[in-house]
């Protein structure tokens, strides 16, 4: 996907370079040939893009249109969000925290036990949705700043390659273009082998929203 906009003779004048092998891994996969076909050309992940979550398909508690940040005023549900969504909590650590939460209301009345437990899925599930769509902009963004990256990369290749072909050519413009580009290919695949973890983050804040509300569902 990330090579479409390079031409056929850069493409191959890329790949007989010694690390044409790098420049390789922005070729697609059959699936995630198959996903760039419809998904937005800015989004290099092979697992399929969901702007945003539906609080339908994973809670079948009350509805949360009257509760819609209602969660701010309850103190102690704010607490407990705020620590499980944290950036520096351990997803064991935080599904305890839920767990002792829901715990806690056992006693309580049932009406206002689901009224509590639907403000927490309420502040988890907005928390969440908030730190993926930054996630996912952030993958974005870094899908956009390859595409640059080796644009910039085919080049410098275009620039050494007609350097070289001149009948007098400075030994030290050509090294100094060399390493260039040597380094701007690091830089490539390095970023490039970050991608799959990076895309596997939004994901991975969907799995612990949904392994959260089994913990509130079985309090309800």
């Amino acid at each position: 996907m990330m090579r479409a906009c390079l031409s056929r003779t850069t493409t191959g004048l890329l790949l007989g370079l010694p690390l044409g092998l790098l420049l390789a891994l922005s070729l697609p996969s059959p699936a995630e040939a198959q996903r760039a076909a419809t998904g937005p050309p800015d989004w290099p992940c092979v697992q399929r893009l969901v702007p945003e979550l539906a609080w339908g398909a994973i809670w079948t508690g009350p509805s949360l249109d009257e509760v819609e940040e209602a969660w701010y005023d309850d103190e102690e549900v704010g607490r407990v969000v705020r620590y499980a969504m944290a950036r520096e909590t351990r997803s064991d650590d935080a599904m305890q925290r839920v767990r002792e939460f829901v715990d806690s209301l056992a006693a309580d009345d049932p009406a206002e036990r689901e009224e509590r437990l639907t403000l927490l899925f309420s502040g988890l599930f907005e928390l969440t949705q908030r730190e993926r769509s930054r996630t996912i902009e952030r993958i974005r963004g870094a899908s956009r700043a390859q595409v640059a990256r080796l644009e910039k990369v085919a080049e410098m290749v275009d620039e050494l390659e007609a350097l070289r072909s001149e009948e007098q050519v400075d030994p030290l413009e050509e090294e100094e273009l060399s390493k260039a580009l040597f380094w701007e290919q690091r830089t490539f695949q390095t970023r490039q082998q970050a991608l799959p973890a990076l895309c596997e983050q939004p994901y991975l804040l969907e799995e612990r929203l949904g392994q959260m509300v089994r913990i509130i569902d079985a309090g309800m």
